[in-house]
């Protein structure tokens, strides 16, 4: 790896491998700008203080139910490790926004390696300002001046063919050839006004639905039913619509198949939320099968894809 001069660069969100990184990460998310959209720094600080206060010991609690640690952080790992076999033109290193390891301590380490370009790969396929702006800015801000035009990043990848393949074989792997599933895929939340404030992910989610709903039915695979929700809300506000606990609604004696459409690596919102939450809504509504999907995590088929979307050989 010594003559690489090339960095790849994996950022995401993080997760907590603690109680005291959950508090870090509950903390860190509520003070970014684009989270949290009020204009007073004072004022976000302050009802970041409050929401992490409030919400930690039962966030803790969903921990504890995964094994006191987000799968985020090992599945990463083997991710990066896995390209640094394959991808030998780039040395690659990660980087997550609310828990280490942060973007600083990082460029410190490219710095160090000498490393001459940069291409950063936000592992969100939709953008959003909640996500991709968010990780970018963030590692823009302490990386030095003098790299200039040596730095590039992908602004999302829902669109990529190889990518979609990854999520296709997924599918494919839990329904086998069975046509009598309803495929969910099962989105993040965004608050509404940040995306009648011009955010494009709604549109950019519709748009990779549509796109891999082509994909299936060229694959041979059927659904009763193909549909978007969304997740993970917090607080009174309006969020997109609809819900995934609404949208399982509709199939009392049926099967639903999860896919996490806004994820690349499985982390406590697939393990917990989707995986134990979710599946006790869908025993109590008398959902006949529930299964859900797992993320491309470092399968050989995303380093692959990663080649494709970063345009590396």
């Amino acid at each position: 790896m010594e003559n690489r001069k090339k960095a790849l660069v994996l950022l995401n969100m993080g997760g907590a491998r603690n109680k005291d990184e959950l508090k870090m990460f509950l903390t860190n998310m509520f003070n970014d700008k684009n989270i949290l959209t009020v204009k007073s720094n004072l004022l976000r600080k302050m009802i970041a203080f409050f929401i992490t206060k409030t919400r930690l010991n039962d966030a803790w609690s969903n921990y504890e139910l995964i094994g006191n640690s987000s799968p985020i952080n090992l599945l990463t790992e083997k991710l990066v490790n896995k390209c640094n076999d394959k991808i030998k033109e780039y040395k690659t290193y990660q980087v997550m926004r609310y828990t280490p390891p942060f973007a600083k301590d990082v460029i410190d380490e490219i710095l160090k390696d000498g490393m001459e370009e940069i291409v950063l790969l936000p592992l969100y396929p939709q953008y959003s300002t909640t996500t991709t702006k968010s990780s970018v800015e963030d590692f823009i801000d302490f990386l030095p001046y003098s790299f200039g035009k040596n730095v590039r990043y992908i602004e999302n990848f829902y669109k990529n063919s190889s990518f979609n393949s990854c999520i296709v074989e997924e599918i494919e792997r839990n329904v086998k050839k069975e046509e009598d599933f309803n495929l969910i895929f099962s989105a993040h939340g965004l608050p509404q006004k940040i995306v009648d404030n011009g955010d494009p992910y709604e549109l950019q989610m519709k748009e990779h639905i549509s796109i891999l709903s082509d994909m299936l039915e060229k694959k041979g695979l059927k659904f009763k039913s193909i549909n978007l929700a969304y997740q993970s809300k917090v607080g009174p506000m309006k969020w997109l619509e609809p819900s995934l606990e609404n949208m399982l609604k509709n199939f009392k004696n049926q099967k639903v198949l999860i896919y996490p459409i806004a994820f690349i690596v499985d982390n406590s919102e697939t393990d917990f939320e989707l995986d134990i939450e979710y599946r006790h809504v869908a025993e109590e509504l008398e959902i006949e099968d529930y299964k859900v999907c797992k993320c491309v995590n470092d399968s050989d088929n995303f380093i692959e894809a990663i080649k494709d979307i970063c345009k590396i050989s």
